[in-house]
């Protein structure tokens, strides 16, 4: 099999190639927002949208009319029209769920891609028109190199270097099957009874960052204070985001490592996260409540949790099932029956039916695996809901806590 795996680099470059990696990026962006006006006003015309072909002739043509664009690589800016042709795509995909292509801020910084004419050495990448720039060499890149993607995050510079390589067929050393319950309380609970904590990264920096915000609302706006302020902001959330990432990959590969098959709930986390604020005619209800539900649950990471479980299995030969998540918390595993007065408290679980008691997370991953056992096997169990009745979400957020 081909495995393709990306490796990241933090890189340090001078002056002169910082600005030079700012200009190639600003560039990328000045492109992307051109090309997407242009689609707009294509769209309001009653045109079809220009494809990659016409995109690239387009841009020829602007090259005339701002020279500077063509001071820029052209590779960086071809990939940004492909990019933005596959953003395109996935919108119009519908099982993709993605959002309409948006306009890039002048700040937010997009990727540069190179596919061809870069070089790597043990510590440094060779860039076209830009030159050598030093990186730090944590590890060495296995399989051939395909594209470098260079990025700025928090005012530091990243590679990303893409490489391909063919391995054997895995087998996975274990024949174990394991369902995951992702909560807030306990990050994920197995099936065999196992819980794990959460990273809950923002929360260990939540007052430092409320701090140097109140700090920021008190700055003139676009003064060299306000910017230094901002800057800091930003490398405190860069930070959180890495303390996510660092515990996240540990816990994923662990699982990946300990249990062949992984099966856990294909939650909307969009859905579960969205305001509950209302409008003026219909104002919501315990709004403060939800959005700090809404903020650990997107501090814990569930969707990146499940991608990285997703490739971690594939690679060891094991594989990831996603089920409907609704009722799992609610059904009892002894009797099948479904009913909200299961569980009326975030840890216990009592069936009404049968006395059935036990952990309402660990009963809550029993149900999860006996239910992608069932999927695999192509049989069909009581109580699971028809596909489409209502939006598959956790029920117990409703109620104000999360399993």
């Amino acid at each position: 099999m081909i495995r393709r795996q990306g490796y990241v680099f933090e890189l340090k470059p001078n002056n002169r190639e910082a600005t030079m990696l700012s200009r190639f990026a600003g560039c990328c962006r000045f492109v992307w927002n051109e090309l997407l006006a242009m689609n707009e006003l294509r769209h309001e015309r009653g045109e079809n949208r220009l494809g990659y072909s016409a995109a690239c002739g387009y841009l020829a043509s602007i090259k005339g009319e701002y020279p500077w664009l063509g001071e820029v690589h052209s590779q960086p800016l071809q990939q940004t029209l492909k990019d933005l042709s596959r953003a395109y795509a996935n919108f119009f995909n519908p099982k993709l769920r993605a959002r309409m292509p948006n306009y890039k801020k002048k700040g937010h910084h997009i990727g540069v891609r190179f596919p061809q004419g870069f070089r790597i050495r043990n510590n440094a990448v060779y860039l076209p028109k830009i030159g050598w720039i030093g990186y730090r060499a944590s590890r060495h890149p296995e399989g051939a190199p395909k594209s470098v993607t260079v990025y700025e995050k928090a005012g530091r510079w990243f590679v990303s270097v893409l490489t391909e390589r063919e391995v054997g067929t895995p087998k996975h050393p274990s024949a174990s099957v394991s369902g995951i319950d992702l909560g807030v309380k306990i990050f994920a609970a197995l099936s065999n009874g196992e819980k794990i904590a959460g990273p809950n990264a923002l929360t260990g920096l939540s007052r430092k960052l409320a701090h140097v915000q109140r700090e920021l609302s008190r700055r003139v706006k676009f003064s060299r204070n306000w910017r230094k302020t901002k800057a800091r902001i930003a490398r405190l959330h860069f930070r959180i985001a890495n303390v996510r990432k660092d515990a996240l990959h540990k816990i994923s590969t662990t699982i990946s490592k300990n249990h062949a098959v992984v099966i856990i709930e294909d939650l909307r986390i969009t859905n579960m996260t969205k305001s509950a604020k209302g409008i003026i005619e219909a104002p919501g209800k315990n709004v403060a409540q939800k959005s700090g539900l809404n903020r650990r649950i997107l501090d814990q990471g569930w969707g990146a949790f499940a991608r990285m479980l997703d490739y971690k299995l594939a690679w060891a030969g094991g594989l990831l099932v996603r089920v409907d998540a609704r009722n799992t918390s609610r059904t009892c595993p002894a009797c099948l029956h479904v009913a909200a007065e299961n569980r009326l408290t975030q840890p216990r679980f009592f069936c009404v039916e049968c006395g059935h008691a036990a952990n309402a997370d660990i009963n809550a991953a029993i149900n999860i695996r006996e239910r992608g056992l069932a999927l695999i096997q192509g049989r069909t169990m009581p109580g699971v809901p028809v596909e489409g009745s209502k939006s598959p979400v956790k029920q117990e957020t409703r109620r104000g806590y999360a399993a």
